[in-house]
């Protein structure tokens, strides 16, 4: 009579009783099946997993034959994260009982985790035919199709098991996940509030709206979320990689890393946590690392996006990567992201070429971000009698400089809470007839909507012009210098040239300075640029400068330097190279006009290799502060080279490492020349095409209006 006692218990939720209850039968009877299963069914409701699988497996043992403790072991090694385990257990569970929903759709959980997609969809579909009311199938069927990217197919997985349980907490949180892939930032907050209040002790949650309110750019809240869900659950992957993203973004690299290397002790096929460590390893100027890191995180999930796009990006500074490696690597996106989205069918538009263009930029950089003082110059002088301009704000982060933007464009769309459709749909609905992509494969971007082209003709420019890879992609605004005819075969766009590939704006109330070479009695060097451009041959060179030229100093500039990881390391390398600590000058972050006061420190200015300065690259020569660079085999390599020839210095522009040495030698012994270049050089500036915001976007607007008479012909001859 001890075994009713026990269910009777159990059902009761008293576990204790009935763990009790089945210990008493277990020791008469050890071999004692029903004891065993209930024993062990139980010790999976308290979460005592190991437990579990151990008092599992011993019920199997006394009947293999048993599809429910089969079933119910494949759920404790599921568990216990022991997935090909768990996946065995399931399958020999509906062999032994081919209509067993449970054990399909735990088939169907165990074939997600083990990335078999369409097949744990398969599984759950086998449950759900054998029970169409059975809601926690529709949703384990929702959270596979979100692994493959079917957001509309899981949400309607996600209604009907609400449908069928309104208050189910799984059906929640995944109704939660596919408001926050669409953006839909207060639907996303609301499903996992519900879900909270239902189960308020529950780690996922919690770390589902971390990841929440880090894409809302509430960077505080979010840590505070994913900090309650690791005192829920101390190994939360998903709190750990987000925490670490966090520490990246704040510049603490030294934490980022040990938040990954956590994630990697216990899971070290994390492809986020690889992927993140990748980008550790690239703040600290080790590209080599950071890329093995990316490869094999894709090694794990091929289509792992930010890992593609941080491979992109790293590869800028290898300098053994050239033109056709780096195009390659965005074809590569193309391929595993962009070639799967549908492409748009486009409303018929009026084909007459000479009519007012509809042009619409998108960004998430319409704020204080460098790339928005690239292409500020080309908002502020457009013809809107010509142009009407649409700027589609993608980024939640607003400030001074946003609203600058804004009252330069005819409209405004933020765009930082619409999926990809819903922006899409809003560009159709506007009739943009050029859209301009203002990031590149840079963060922010939206490459994903230009995959479906929503409009007749597609620019990318400025914020990261280096090629997208996009076949919807028609044309990359570049110069002859930044992109050499003999490579522009490799771009998947037609190359438009411009004066120089980049521009900005006067600098605002900057005065004169006097050269710092005849006050100090030595030359001073400056590099006001992102430190992870810093590479060891870059260093190599610059140390050997330094020794070469008697009493030289050098002065690094940037706000990464907050981070005494980073500054320490940086000071380190130079002194390995036989450069003391007495001659290197670490600055880091400040105002931006005291960044730029900083310049009136500055001789020279030094552009670094294999990824070039861009807008610092201007703020130099605009200071009057001459700008030694070098040309390579990449987009990102020539970029300097571009800029200081468009301004006509193009004796300070190398071909090699040599000439580079050589430029910087002479023209620290030649003060005099140094002096009259430094009062010279910003009206050189100024009356430069590339340095005048005017004539420089006339010669954009030049480029817009021959792609839409191009356009228009060729719509007329089809």
């Amino acid at each position: 009579m001890l075994l009713p006692t026990a269910i009777a218990a159990y059902r009761a939720g008293r576990h204790a009783d009935a763990q009790a209850v089945c210990g008493r039968i277990l020791d008469d009877l050890t071999d004692h099946f029903d004891a065993l299963h209930l024993l062990g069914v139980s010790e999976l409701d308290c979460g005592r997993f190991d437990e579990a699988e151990k008092v599992l497996a011993r019920a199997v043992g006394v009947d293999p034959r048993s599809a429910e403790a089969n079933s119910n072991l494949g759920l404790a090694h599921y568990k216990l994260k022991r997935n090909d385990e768990a996946r065995k257990c399931q399958e020999k569970a509906v062999a032994l009982k081919p209509n067993f929903p449970t054990a399909w759709t735990n088939l169907g959980n165990a074939l997600m985790r083990l990335r078999l997609y369409d097949k744990a969809i398969e599984a759950h579909d086998r449950a759900i035919r054998q029970k169409p009311d059975y809601a926690d199938a529709f949703c384990n069927r929702g959270m596979a199709e979100l692994l493959l990217d079917r957001t509309d197919q899981a949400d309607q997985s996600f209604a009907k098991a609400l449908s069928l349980q309104p208050r189910l907490p799984a059906a929640l949180v995944g109704k939660g996940i596919v408001h926050l892939n669409r953006r839909h930032f207060d639907a996303a907050q609301a499903a996992f509030d519900a879900a909270l209040a239902l189960q308020p002790n529950a780690a996922e949650i919690h770390a589902h709206r971390g990841r929440l309110l880090q894409q809302m750019g509430l960077l505080g809240q979010a840590e505070a979320a994913y900090d309650r869900t690791l005192a829920l659950d101390s190994d939360s992957q998903a709190a750990l990689n987000g925490k670490a993203q966090i520490a990246l973004l704040s510049g603490d690299v030294a934490r980022a890393i040990a938040l990954c290397t956590r994630t990697l002790a216990q899971n070290p096929d994390s492809h986020v946590a690889l992927s993140l460590l990748g980008l550790c390893h690239a703040k600290q100027g080790d590209a080599a690392g950071a890329i093995d890191l990316f490869d094999r995180s894709l090694s794990i999930k091929p289509d792992y996006e930010e890992a593609i796009v941080n491979r992109i990006f790293t590869l800028d500074f290898m300098p053994e990567a050239d033109f056709a490696a780096h195009q390659a690597a965005r074809k590569l996106w193309w391929d595993a992201i962009g070639a799967r989205l549908p492409q748009r069918q486009l409303a018929p538009t009026t084909l007459d070429p000479d009519r007012r263009i509809v042009v619409g930029y998108v960004s998430s950089d319409f704020r204080g971000h460098s790339a928005a003082i690239g292409f500020m110059p080309v908002l502020r002088h457009h013809d809107h009698e010509a142009f009407e301009i649409i700027a589609y704000s993608c980024s939640p982060l607003r400030d001074d400089v946003t609203e600058q933007c804004r009252a330069l464009v005819d409209q405004w769309v933020d765009a930082s809470r619409l999926s990809d459709d819903e922006l899409a749909d809003r560009i159709q609905a506007d009739r943009v007839d050029i859209l301009v992509d203002l990031a590149g494969h840079s963060a922010g971007n939206r490459l994903t909507v230009f995959a479906s082209k929503p409009a007749p003709v597609q620019v990318t420019a400025w914020g990261s012009a280096t090629g997208t890879g996009l076949p919807t992609m028609d044309h990359l605004f570049a110069d002859r210098v930044n992109i050499p005819v003999s490579v522009r075969h490799l771009f998947a766009e037609k190359i438009h040239e411009l004066p120089c590939v980049i521009t900005t704006e006067a600098l605002p109330g900057l005065q004169p300075s006097t050269l710092p070479l005849l006050r100090n009695g030595h030359v001073t060097f400056g590099v006001f640029n992102r430190i992870d451009k810093i590479s060891n041959s870059v260093l190599a060179l610059w140390s050997r400068l330094l020794r070469e030229v008697d009493g030289a100093r050098i002065v690094i500039k940037n706000g990464a330097l907050d981070d005494a990881l980073l500054r320490d390391g940086l000071i380190a390398r130079f002194a390995a190279l036989g450069v003391t600590r007495d001659r290197v000058k670490c600055l880091g972050s400040t105002s931006r006009p005291e960044h730029l006061a900083a310049f009136a420190g500055i001789d020279i200015s030094l552009d670094p290799f294999p990824q070039n300065g861009g807008v610092s690259t201007w703020e130099s020569l605009q200071a009057g502060v001459p700008v030694v660079t070098r040309l390579g085999n990449s987009v990102a390599s020539r970029a300097g080279g571009a800029i200081v020839t468009a301004v006509g210095l193009d004796d300070w522009v190398a071909d090699d490492d040599e000439s580079y040495l050589a430029i910087a030698r002479k023209f620290a012994a030649m003060p005099a020349a140094l002096a009259a270049l430094r009062v010279s050089l910003p009206a050189m500036v100024a009356a430069s095409a590339a340095g005048d915001g005017a004539t420089y976007t006339r010669r954009v607007e030049e480029g817009y209006r021959q792609f839409w008479r191009d356009h228009c012909r060729a719509q007329a001859s089809s």
